[in-house]
């Protein structure tokens, strides 16, 4: 009898072993993949300003897959006066026009992405919507938006150029001028005529027109 209890314990015990060793053995096979690089999605993300676009950050491993990395993701931004974003969860926010590298880091890796913020245009002016002025002398020109309600504006951001009979001329040339606040375009000496200096804003298919009477 006492033979029979100790086979049955040398049989036990052998179970309790092999089962260890396989336990062992499985966590041998099944070893976590290792992150190999990260990517930002969306790759160009647009945000209006005033509102916020979740980021988030993709991975790739060693063994092929590619997953959402969920946890562990420091984001930052190169232009926080542009486009800010939350350093933990990847909320980011429109702040100003222009753009700004976001950064995600992982890991030790990192992916960058080129963030646009940008406004939505109901209506472009331009003012004053007429001006006369004498060949060879200038004319300020200021450029405002209409935008959710409120009013923007582009003045440093606009595009003016002048036309005649709808196309473009070279004698007025439009260019900001930091120091008067204002898009200053200038005739050149000897030409007059009737122009329009039309405003444009990037991202808009609207315009503004004034008249320019050069005598």
């Amino acid at each position: 009898m006492s033979s029979a209890k100790h086979k049955l314990r040398l049989i036990c015990t052998f179970a309790a072993l092999a089962t260890l060793a396989l336990a062992i053995s499985c966590r041998g096979f099944f070893v976590n993949p290792t992150l190999t690089s990260i990517a930002i999605s969306p790759t160009a993300p647009q945000v209006e300003i005033g509102k916020t676009l979740q980021l988030q950050a993709f991975g790739t491993y060693d063994d092929g897959s590619r997953n959402q990395i969920r946890s562990g993701v420091s984001w930052s931004s190169d232009t926080s006066s542009v486009a800010s974003i939350d350093p933990n969860t990847g909320i980011l926010t429109g702040v100003a026009t222009g753009t700004s590298t976001i950064t995600a880091s992982s890991q030790a890796l990192s992916s960058t992405a080129t963030a646009t913020v940008f406004i939505v245009i109901d209506s472009i002016s331009i003012s004053p919507t007429s001006a006369s002025v004498a060949a060879g002398g200038s004319q300020n020109f200021k450029v405002s938006a209409a935008s959710n309600g409120g009013t923007l504006d582009l003045t440093s951001s606009a595009t003016l150029t002048a036309e005649q009979n709808g196309a473009a001329v070279t004698t007025v040339t439009c260019s900001y001028n930091s120091s008067l606040l204002a898009q200053v375009c200038t005739t050149t000496a000897g030409n007059t005529g009737v122009f329009q200096i039309v405003a444009s804003y990037s991202g808009s298919t609207l315009t503004a027109t004034a008249t320019l009477t050069v005598n």
